[in-house]
Formats: C-alpha cells, structure tokens, sequence
C-alpha cells in the first residue's frame, strides 16, 4: 500500500546551464509543491502504513527548511553566493544545480536516510519511501524514485554537501536534526499531534 503527503514551499533559484535563457540568468522563484510517498506490506497498530502526524516532525522540518529560501548552486561564482548569503537569512546551498529533478533526489536521500535511522513506535513494518514528487508548475513536475536517487550517473548526493543557513536550523525543533542525519544517529518517531 502507498500513502501520500503533500507539502507546500516557497523557493527561489538560478538554475544554470539549462536552455532557458530567463531561467540561467535570473533569480526567480516558484509555488512548490512535494508529495512524499511511503509505502508497506504492513499496518500498524492503527491500522496506518504511517501515521501522518509522524511526518510532521523530521519530513515536514526537512522540507519546510527550502521554504521562503533561496536555494544555491555551490558551483557558482563566489560573489553571487556571498551576495544571497549577504542579503537573505535563508539559504540552503546545495552540491548541484536546484532543478526540480536535483530537488527529487536530495529530498529523497534527506528522507530515505531519516525513515532507515527512525525507530518506529507503532508497529510499523518495513515502511519505504517509494517516491518523490516535486511539482515547480502547475503543469511539471519530476518523479524519483530509488534508483534515480542514487544514481551515480546523475551525481551522488552527500548529505554533508548540504549547506543550511543559521536562520534555517534555528528554526528547526530538533537543531541537531540534519548533524544526526549525517552521523546516523538513531531517531525516536514522534508525533508533534
């Protein structure tokens, strides 16, 4: 069985490189959208393949942390990142460029990681993440799946890559959340409900 939470973000970026002229030379955002998919073989006790309320802590802060940002390509120039940097409070800065197909990816490492170190609660069972979905448009969207994610064909995602500004991790319930993504200490699922 599959289950599907949508979440909501704001986000600005260049995309360099890409056909489009507007789009590699100008900072310019968009209305995103993210469906995160879980799937099991199993219910738990409640007869769920995973609460929703457990999303609401590590994924939601995860992706909630690209919202009202503005998203940076590591491989820009210096000036450019010192002036994003300079003038927003928050920033992420990723290892490539922030396509929605890069977005796919680098929320499905950041999630796939976080439900393998969660220590489920509930009876949970073998719950996956099976796919990513990040609508930049009402009318695109890329999907990822396993295979995408981890793809070195496509670049290797390290987390320890990925740059969160302060105002971004102040805001985080849990500051320590993404350093113990990267260590792979062990969660405990909660609900914030």
């Amino acid at each position: 069985m599959i289950i599907r939470k949508m979440y909501k973000f704001e986000n600005a970026h260049i995309v360099r490189d890409c056909s489009s002229r507007r789009c590699k030379t100008s900072i310019h955002g968009h209305s995103y959208r993210c469906e995160v998919l879980l799937s099991s073989n199993f219910l738990d006790n409640a007869g769920m393949v995973y609460d929703f309320g457990l999303m609401k802590f590590g994924i939601k802060t995860l992706i909630d942390s690209f919202d009202h940002a503005t998203t940076i390509y590591s491989g820009d120039s210096s000036e450019y990142k010192n002036d994003i940097k300079k003038h927003s409070l928050r920033w992420v800065e990723l290892p490539y460029n922030p396509s929605a197909e890069q977005f796919c990816r680098i929320f499905f490492v950041m999630i796939d990681k976080l439900l393998n170190l969660s220590d489920m609660a509930n009876g949970e069972k073998e719950v996956k993440l099976h796919s990513i979905i990040v609508h930049e448009t009402d009318t695109g969207y890329a999907q990822c799946f396993r295979d995408d994610a981890y793809n070195e064909n496509m670049g290797v995602i390290n987390l320890k890559d990925i740059k969160f500004s302060d105002e971004i991790v102040k805001e985080w319930q849990d500051q320590k959340l993404f350093e113990k993504l990267i260590n792979g200490e062990r969660f405990k699922a909660r609900s914030e409900c």
